[in-house]
């Protein structure tokens, strides 16, 4: 049995919708687990794929055969953040040391494409789109990359 493979497209912002929106996508990622989904891949660029990366953190410890992975556009998104702490002083860690990270072929492409274009083979590399996208927008990389899942014929679901 091939193993599925759910990506995760969505707005920047939730528009204070996050708890609305986590309970939606907790229950759409858990039930894709239990349908024999064991690999996540999303991006790092916005409210929602933070979102999406904490609930499959959250139920890859429950489930702990799935697999995630976030596409970075860029090396300094790995690059260890420095941080301090009132307590602890001045702390260090990397954001994406608990999952897998990949970086797509796009050095070549302009800086402003670089989202679209990783968004696109993230489409191409999946069975199913879990997304949070408002279809009556016009513009913008999320509905961008709804409407290129619609035309592959990718199975969606729209939270």
């Amino acid at each position: 049995m091939l193993k599925k493979k759910v990506c995760f497209i969505g707005h920047r912002h939730l528009w204070g919708r996050g708890c609305e929106i986590k309970e939606k996508l907790y229950e759409e990622v858990e039930k894709q687990i239990q349908n024999g989904c064991k690999f996540f891949t999303m991006g790092t660029h916005g409210e929602f794929d933070a979102l999406a990366l904490s609930v499959c953190r959250e139920l890859r410890d429950i489930y702990k055969d799935i697999e995630i992975e976030v596409v970075i556009t860029s090396f300094k998104e790995i690059e260890p953040i420095i941080d301090y702490n009132p307590i602890f002083g001045i702390e260090k860690y990397t954001p994406y040391s608990d999952v897998k990270t990949a970086m797509y072929n796009i050095e070549e492409e302009h800086y402003k494409r670089k989202i679209i274009v990783s968004n696109q083979h993230m489409i191409d590399n999946c069975d199913i789109l879990i997304c949070y996208v408002d279809t009556k927008r016009t513009y913008g990389g999320a509905i961008l990359a709804y409407k290129y899942a619609k035309k592959k014929g990718l199975q969606i679901v729209n939270l």
